[in-house]
């Protein structure tokens, strides 16, 4: 097979970091080439370059064999290079047609030929089998269609090689087995396809080989029927990582967190929160799953006091909590890992032992007086360092130059070394490697087995399977059904996920 892309010793340098190490990529015609490495590895920023967004300082860019400069999209457009990225670039109230004809639109005169643009992306849609309607508004279709939409959108301009960016993380698991499909037809008609992620699972199920890259290096490059989800974990680590969740059966401890009918606004003034009601024990790890934007983000804001609902009540340990401060929230026993740790868990440009007392800088052990006491502060920043294995050189670094996976430990060792009664974690292995991972994964079920509360919240299903006791799916605001653990599968959960429902036989209604 031939190839349609080689990267050559492509270098590419950030101020303080090289995003790219003399990476060297090739991409066959007909193939799906997975990039795979933790978030910050050089993946994005290497397909970037490909696609115009970023010029490389070394290295050289050759596309069916001629040697070419990439200065912007529009270039990589028209050398037949399509990019999807994470977070769509869509118009919310044009059609299906309208988005993906924006730019290059069939005019009758000087008007958009809104026939031919319909006939077009309807002839386009059926060729390799996406059922969507050219006429639908993109803001009344789901993120898995709209998805879809952005890949119309590259093949209307020509795209050959097609580059997805996460292209799974807010899909449901039939809309994932849906985009397999859709690759397979890609493939058929001689496309080739780039896929950025890491997660493990799609990449055995739908890459032909596999690029891995570590801190801007290549590590490896497999065929994927000659590797395995443990090989590809170690490659894009580092070392052995233990991928399964040990945990013994839950004993639970009584009622914790009891929320009954509770109702929020997002920050535009719609129903975000629906009448959301649900209980956690002690000794337990509830799991909320569902696809972003269906409310998660608002219930945690009430529910640690960040954001004001309009009705209900949040009982813990039989103490009503709503409406309360952030501060009578952890004062009260919650403990927060939050999902946006540069936004809501750390303040970077603080020292690691500043930020080891967020939210308990109050406390008698770590004040003197009117004087912070520094030798205590320190002293309970290295035993957090020390017990979580935070990676870093001294107490006294700022935030900001550690890794993602190593912030995001130290969060999580500030909020558990609270005690608290109730402990909620909001995607808490969002962006951060394997390693990481299963440390973060451990501690949480060790919180369990102490007989605490664990309320855990995550676009991850193989996360919330692999930790929950119970898990709750919310759609559109709205929590739709609580399942134990032992019941539910990623089948049923995707079900519920995209809003249909299951009978008494856990099947579809």
């Amino acid at each position: 097979m031939e190839k349609v892309i080689e990267m050559k010793g492509i270098t590419k340098v950030f101020p303080g970091t090289i995003a790219n190490d003399s990476v060297d990529f090739d991409l066959l015609q007909g193939e799906t080439h997975v990039l795979l490495g933790e978030n910050g590895a050089g993946k994005t920023t290497l397909m970037n370059i490909l696609y115009g967004l970023y010029q490389q300082e070394k290295g050289d860019i050759y596309v069916n064999g001629n040697l070419v400069k990439i200065n912007n999209p529009s270039e990589a457009i028209k050398l037949g290079i399509g990019m999807v990225h994470q977070h769509f670039m869509l118009v919310h109230n044009f059609t299906v047609a309208e988005n993906i004809v924006l730019g290059c639109e069939p005019n009758k005169g000087v008007c958009l030929d809104r026939k031919k643009a319909y006939n077009d992306v309807k002839e386009l849609s059926d060729k390799y089998g996406f059922s969507i309607d050219p006429n639908a508004v993109i803001e009344d279709i789901s993120v898995g269609q709209q998805q879809k939409v952005e890949i119309l959108k590259a093949l209307y301009r020509g795209a050959k090689i097609l580059i997805l960016d996460e292209p799974t993380a807010v899909l449901t698991p039939q809309e994932i087995e849906e985009l397999g499909k859709i690759l397979d037809n890609l493939k058929k008609e001689g496309k080739s396809v780039i896929l950025i992620t890491h997660k493990l699972k799609e990449v055995m199920s739908m890459s032909d080989r596999v690029t891995i890259i570590r801190r801007g290096k290549v590590t490896g490059i497999v065929n994927t029927v000659d590797t395995s989800i443990d090989e590809l974990a170690e490659l894009m680590v580092g070392r052995k990582v233990n991928l399964v969740v040990e945990k013994r059966e839950s004993e639970l401890t009584g009622e914790v967190l009891k929320v009954e009918n509770l109702s929020a606004n997002d920050q535009r003034g719609i129903p975000a929160v629906k009448n959301v009601s649900f209980t956690v024990n002690g000794g337990e790890i509830l799991g909320v799953a569902g696809v972003d934007g269906n409310g998660q983000t608002e219930l945690l804001e009430v529910l640690t006091g960040l954001r004001k609902g309009h009705n209900g009540k949040i009982l813990l340990n039989g103490k009503d909590l709503y409406g309360k401060s952030p501060r009578e929230i952890i004062d009260s026993g919650i403990g927060h890992i939050p999902e946006d740790r540069h936004k809501r868990g750390l303040i970077l440009k603080y020292s690691l032992f500043e930020n080891s007392i967020l939210g308990i800088h109050k406390n008698k052990e770590f004040n003197k007086g009117i004087m912070m006491d520094y030798k205590a502060i320190k002293k309970h920043c290295d035993t957090l360092i020390e017990e979580f294995d935070v990676r870093t050189p001294s107490n006294e670094v700022n935030a900001s130059a550690l890794s993602g996976g190593n912030q995001q430990k130290l969060i999580a060792a500030r909020e558990i070394s609270k005690d608290p009664t109730l402990l909620i974690a909001a995607q808490p292995t969002r962006g951060i490697d394997v390693g990481a991972i299963e440390y973060i994964h451990s501690r949480l079920v060790d919180e369990r087995d102490k007989g605490k509360a664990v309320l855990l919240v995550s676009l991850e299903l193989d996360e919330i399977l692999a930790l929950s006791d119970r898990i709750a799916v919310m759609y559109d605001g709205e929590i739709v059904d609580i399942l134990d653990r032992k019941d539910a599968d990623e089948q049923k959960l995707g079900i519920l996920m995209a809003g249909g429902s299951l009978d008494k036989k856990g099947e579809e209604k």
